[in-house]
């Protein structure tokens, strides 16, 4: 579902501020893994999710999604492949929109524009439905602003976004970083109940080693732009904070820096 082949990416290259985000990233993905990235500040997680994303143009290598080269490709051309969900809450909604309206976006993405914008009722509905299953009450105040919504009300509601037209692949950056421990976890429950009913193919990056263990069926480390260790699978189920630590140890020659990694 994901192919990335070697792919490198270097920040302002022959200046005092270069710096060598990528170095060969190769990775790729069957169709349903759950991957969760982690690693410390500056490993290469988010620039990576941002080369797929299409947030920027990579130096090599090339990046399929779904069999379709999209390494050329502009991020508004790569919408209609990709499901995102950013560290913001305040990110990927229209504060002054409705949830409704909201959602009719997120049901658009990728469409040509047309004259014609109406909600059906048939569409208010499904929107409803889907709405319900975040139990969050948000299927009574369709017509409420986003920008009413409290963070974790308006995470949920943008993971749901990204997901109404099964995208081929879902990349959450940090999307429960900041929110409060009891918010994050509803949503983490909820993007866990989302991708497995949708058998999504989905990419989490995280700084919170407890949580890149305990979801996926998959887990990448990152230092200092390349992937350092890659476990999936059985040994994914038996792994520990502790094995994880050495896995880290062992391929990068140091020790782990928990800079800002929550290692709890």
């Amino acid at each position: 579902m994901l192919k990335i082949h070697h792919i490198a990416k270097t920040f302002n290259p022959g200046t005092i501020t270069e710096k060598k985000a990528l170095l060969d990233v190769d990775l790729h993905l069957a169709p349903g893994d759950f991957v969760t990235v982690i690693g410390g500040n500056g490993a290469g997680k988010s620039t990576m999710l941002n080369a797929i994303a299409g947030a920027f143009p990579v130096d090599r290598g090339s990046i399929e999604i779904g069999n379709v080269d999209v390494t050329r490709l502009p991020e508004y051309k790569r919408a209609k492949y990709l499901g995102r969900v950013f560290q913001d809450p305040m990110t990927g909604t229209a504060a002054t929109m409705n949830i409704e309206e909201n959602m009719a976006l997120a049901m658009r993405r990728g469409q040509k524009r047309m004259l014609r914008w109406g909600i059906s009722a048939m569409e208010r509905q499904m929107y409803r439905e889907q709405l319900e299953m975040l139990g969050l009450g948000l299927e009574d105040r369709m017509s409420s602003k986003v920008g009413l919504l409290s963070g974790g009300q308006r995470q949920a509601l943008t993971l749901l976004m990204a997901t109404l037209r099964t995208p081929k692949l879902l990349l959450l950056d940090e999307h429960t970083a900041a929110l409060d421990p009891k918010t994050a976890a509803k949503v983490l429950e909820l993007t866990e109940k989302i991708v497995n009913n949708q058998k999504l193919t989905a990419m989490m990056v995280t700084h919170n080693m407890r949580d890149a263990i305990a979801i996926g069926n998959r887990l990448v480390m990152m230092n200092e732009g390349r992937i350092v260790v890659d476990v999936q699978g059985e040994q994914k189920k038996r792994l520990t904070r502790q094995d994880l630590m050495n896995l880290f140890e062992q391929a990068a020659g140091k020790e782990l820096d928990g800079d800002r990694l929550l290692l709890s």
